[in-house]
């Protein structure tokens, strides 16, 4: 049985503040926004290349079992770029508030930026040089098979 991890909700205290964010600032694509049932309203984007994506919205949490988590509770979310240098001037270029990237070391993988969204969500931005190479969509689809 193959399960793919598509769509992460994510705490925000204003969600057109978030969405214009997300997409101006970072790039992801509106993929959904709007109201998907009577007053549930949801936003979810995606970075560019990704199967993955990020959903907004006050409801979605009324729908899960456990506690409301806070805006900005989530830390350690992690994109990933083949070219760092790139990404970085990309998003400095959008506007982004992003840190320089730091060289942990010359391994693959080793080299990150960060940032945080207007309700302090934090994000991570891996350099993996391999995915120039490897796409991970090309390797899942050799994975199932196809």
């Amino acid at each position: 049985m193959f399960m793919t991890l598509e769509v992460i909700p994510l705490p925000v205290s204003d969600i057109d503040r978030a969405r214009d964010f997300y997409r101006d600032k970072v790039g992801f694509h509106v993929d959904i926004d709007q109201e998907v049932m009577p007053g549930m309203r949801i936003v979810q984007l995606t970075p560019p290349g990704s199967g993955c994506s990020i959903a907004l919205g006050e409801s979605i949490w009324e729908m899960t079992p456990g506690p409301t988590p806070a805006p900005g509770a989530y830390q350690g979310l992690q994109l990933v770029v083949a070219d760092i240098e790139k990404a970085h001037a990309d998003l400095v270029a959008r506007g982004l508030d992003v840190s320089e990237p730091v060289r942990y070391s010359e391994a693959d993988g080793a080299t990150f930026m960060y940032f945080t969204d207007p309700d302090g969500n934090g994000w991570a931005v891996q350099e993996y040089r391999k995915r120039a190479t490897e796409p991970l969509h090309r390797l899942l689809t050799e994975q199932a098979g196809a």
